[in-house]
């Protein structure tokens, strides 16, 4: 086996050759030829091309497969699959587009299974499921890594459209190549090609020959066909609104039992916690894992069982008045449902500044990643908020920035933030802590340039060349869409379960002779998880064990 990712690879990438392209045995292959068709391949056959909406998955008996990304009438090499190796990468449990072409060039036979059998074949055989997705999951962060995608992003770091697209592509792991206009002298080819101007950016060159202008999310996710594989009008056993650490917890148990699940979310698997650089206290990971990368497992987890997600779309309205309920999305489709679980999760509160709108994205965040991380190397930066996601912001931050300043309204962080996030925010002398202190002003013309803020405590107020700020404060819940139908209490927080008073529950109609289940609103058959729910603890490990117990009682409410 032969293949421009190991060619290149570094040592410990080198080690892991083995897991990125295994050699099955015959047992293994007899095992996988029981689920698919043994056919004979020749030399110069495409058995599908880069575009295909279906990608077969095919294990090489005899012969030779190349992986090939074509650009014009060129093509990059990728990989090369020998007897006992199979193809595909994690694009195959979604049903997306094939990111590459695959040719035999070494004529012989495959077996070949579409993706429902090998669904079937990654759900029933745990020693293969365990090699086949484990290579599956590599190859996907390789191809991040090498930038082999059919997409190329041009954009400035200065734009804050072109921070969204990135952090939209990062988060939904498709790997794209990035073009800056401020640094890469030779960009002004392909913007003559493609008859782009400076002014258009962020710009994205989909497939290699659609060109989107400063796109949204759901243009995005249209061209590169992320949801094309969904049908959004079969009657699902339970539809999930928000794909944060609630949603897909319930959608990989859900699954995992048989049911029929689909997930809506607004932007990207992981919710506010995917936007997290380094969860230390969350079960299982002593070293600590990033947002991201969680819920990057639990979106594949929740693939593998046959949960679907539909993505870069958001709930407008539920219809409540009849069963099945229905779901009204972006562009107008009612999705049906038997069962309900909402898991939206909340927002961080954007403080009532004049100017805040004018500098979001480009000089203003609601979430710390890597990408934010490298536009303030060397510069100050403040941390607004005294929760646990500020203080990881703080953390991450002070590695790569010159000063965080941590700007909090309370007396300290013992009340609102884990004890050894406060410990090291105390000893890590890049950060400065300014208690009772608020921001008043955010300056500047097409960039932030100053920011003013005062001392609760003494009315001070001072000013100072920052230009980054980082907004981690509070919660509003994202319940709009929920006008109506469920009860909620008065910031806007679903109430569930015992929380609902009985005269709350007379006043919704509630019409069975039984009482809500634990976390079931006051409409039957209808859940709230995670953040969105009133009472619960802001916490990723909470917010999952809620997502997982509620599909017990969705059980019970489908053969109510």
């Amino acid at each position: 086996m032969t293949d421009t990712i190991a060619a290149a690879a570094p040592l410990t990438l080198t080690a892991r050759i083995g897991q990125l392209f295994p050699t099955l045995t015959p047992a293994q292959i007899a095992r996988v030829a029981a689920h698919g068709q043994r056919h004979p391949i020749q030399r110069g056959e495409v058995l599908f091309e880069a575009g295909s909406a279906v990608i077969p998955f095919f294990v090489v008996v005899e012969g030779r497969i190349e992986i090939v990304q074509p650009s014009g009438a060129t093509e990059t090499l990728v990989a090369v699959h020998g007897p006992g190796q199979f193809s595909g990468e994690i694009q195959m449990l979604s049903g997306r587009r094939a990111l590459a072409r695959a040719r035999v060039s070494e004529s012989g036979e495959v077996i070949e299974l579409d993706r429902e059998r090998l669904l079937a074949l990654v759900q029933t055989d745990s020693e293969l499921s365990e090699i086949i997705m484990r290579a599956f999951i590599l190859r996907r962060v390789e191809l991040i890594a090498h930038g082999f995608g059919d997409v190329v992003l041009i954009g400035s770091s200065h734009c804050a459209g072109t921070l969204r697209v990135k952090e939209f592509l990062t988060r939904n792991a498709h790997p794209y190549t990035y073009i800056d206009l401020d640094r890469d002298a030779d960009v002004q080819g392909l913007l003559d090609r493609f008859h782009i101007s400076a002014s258009d950016v962020p710009v994205l060159i989909c497939r290699g020959d659609v060109v989107l202008r400063n796109p949204t999310n759901q243009q995005i996710a249209d061209c590169l066909g992320f949801n094309a594989a969904i049908n959004e009008t079969r009657i699902r056993d339970v539809v999930i609104v928000g794909a944060g650490p609630g949603g897909l917890a319930a959608a990989v148990y859900a699954a995992s039992e048989g049911l029929d699940v689909l997930v809506i979310e607004t932007n990207a698997p992981g919710g506010q916690a995917g936007s997290s650089s380094k969860i230390e206290n969350y079960l299982g990971f002593p070293t600590g894992i990033s947002g991201q990368a969680l819920a990057g497992r639990a979106y594949t987890q929740a693939q593998k069982f046959g949960a679907q997600v539909i993505i870069a779309k958001s709930a407008k309205q539920l219809a409540c008045d009849r069963k099945p309920y229905t779901i009204e999305i972006d562009d107008g489709q009612r999705v049906p449902a038997r069962s309900v679980i909402i898991a939206t999760g909340a927002e961080y509160r954007k403080p009532p500044l004049e100017n805040l709108t004018r500098f979001e994205g480009a000089s203003v965040y609601y979430g710390a990643t890597h990408m934010e991380a490298q536009l303030c190397v060397g510069d100050e930066v403040i941390v607004v908020g005294g929760g646990n996601s500020a203080g990881q912001a703080a953390v991450f931050l002070a590695q790569t920035a010159k000063r965080v300043h941590v700007l909090v309204r309370s007396g300290g962080l013992a009340e609102s933030m884990s004890r050894y996030l406060v410990r090291r925010i105390e000893e890590n002398p890049a950060i400065v802590l300014r208690t009772q202190t608020e921001i008043t002003a955010l300056e500047g013309d097409n960039h932030l340039e100053r920011v003013r803020w005062r001392d609760n405590q003494t009315g001070k107020t001072e000013t100072h060349d920052i230009r980054h700020v980082f907004f981690m404060t509070g919660g509003v819940p994202n319940t709009r869409w929920l006008d109506g139908c469920v009860v909620r209490d008065a910031k806007g927080f679903i109430k569930t379960g015992p929380d609902l008073s009985q005269d709350e529950l007379t006043a919704a109609h509630w019409p069975l002779g039984r009482l809500p289940h634990l976390l079931e609103t006051s409409l039957p058959g209808v859940f709230a998880v995670g953040d969105v729910r009133a009472g619960s603890i802001k916490r990723v490990a909470s917010a999952v064990g809620e997502g997982s117990i509620t599909v017990a009682f969705v059980h019970q409410v489908l053969h109510e």
